[in-house]
């Protein structure tokens, strides 16, 4: 088989496997069909998935996937979000961090897909944030983007959305891109990595983060009763974020601390932060406000 064959082989089975059918529960699609680099001789390890009391975190992560959760075409909206969940680098907590948010988004229109990284600080591990685990995040992008037509995604509202580590994860996506690679033979590899958008929940490393003009525009959500480098740290981001010219919305909740993620029967006003996301996508014009469209349409008609 030649380079060609095989890279086209490989793109159909990705972009078949993008096409779940309706009413099978999603299935991870490996970022690397052939195996990660770095983790090609343990690609074909099990994770492990410990489900309790509503929680799913999960290890062992050899293999990097995303899991995609996809609106009905009636609600669609073009836009795509890709989450990374929190778990200290040592573990995916995939419950309030991950699949229950990847359904509000795709009830409310939003194409979501979960990220499953590989883990820095699990115990064992060789792979590092910046070498393991931000590849994968890149290659997330990539991927997405490179399917979007086929989804019905605009490859050009397509964010990235993290939690605590994943925080981190997302944050250094938006500091450090590129715009793909033309000569590759992997076709997805020629596609840029860039977000259109970050989304920072809670995100740790802050002082990690740095921020220069024409970065992506952000949202961030915090407690104030997080530890100081994110209570703090946060509020200081914004205000570097000010001075660039960078568009941002920060909500900090002054009740809440670390870890409130997503819990669809929550009560809590930080509960309600998918809520702020979403308006803050459509007044940024990252998010078309469907029942507008709608009412427009429909006065068009008349």
């Amino acid at each position: 088989m030649t380079q060609f064959a095989a890279s086209f082989c490989s793109l159909l089975v990705v972009t078949t496997m993008l096409r779940p059918a309706v009413g099978d529960e999603p299935k991870p699609i490996p970022l690397w069909p052939a195996g990660a680099p770095g983790s090609v001789t343990r690609m074909n390890e099990a994770e492990n998935v410990d489900r309790d009391n509503g929680k799913c975190n999960v290890t062992n992560v050899h293999n990097p996937s995303i899991t995609p959760f996809l609106p009905k075409a009636d609600v669609a909206t073009g836009t795509a979000i890709i989450i990374a969940p929190g778990g200290g680098h040592r573990v995916l907590c995939l419950g309030h961090e991950g699949d229950s948010l990847a359904e509000w988004f795709a009830d409310h229109g939003i194409a979501a897909y979960v990220l499953r990284y590989r883990l820095a600080r699990e115990e064992g591990s060789s792979y590092t944030v910046d070498e393991h685990a931000m590849a994968d995040t890149r290659r997330a992008i990539r991927t997405v983007r490179a399917h979007a037509e086929a989804r019905g995604i605009n490859p050009q509202r397509i964010g990235i959305l993290g939690f605590s580590a994943g925080g981190e994860l997302a944050a250094l996506a938006a500091m450090d891109s590129d715009e793909g690679d033309s000569k590759a033979t992997d076709s997805i590899e020629r596609v840029s990595c860039r977000p259109d958008f970050q989304v920072l929940i809670y995100p740790g490393s802050s002082n990690r983060f740095t921020v220069k003009a024409g970065m992506p525009p952000a949202f961030i959500a915090l407690g104030a009763n997080d530890r100081p480098d994110i209570s703090l740290g946060m509020a200081n981001l914004y205000l570097k974020y000010k001075d660039a010219g960078v568009p941002c919305e920060l909500h900090i909740y002054s009740n809440a601390g670390h870890g409130f993620g997503f819990r669809p029967d929550t009560t809590s006003a930080a509960g309600a932060w998918p809520m702020r996301l979403r308006e803050w996508l459509v007044d940024s014009k990252l998010l078309n406000n469907q029942r507008d469209s709608a009412k427009s349409q429909s006065a068009a008609g008349r």
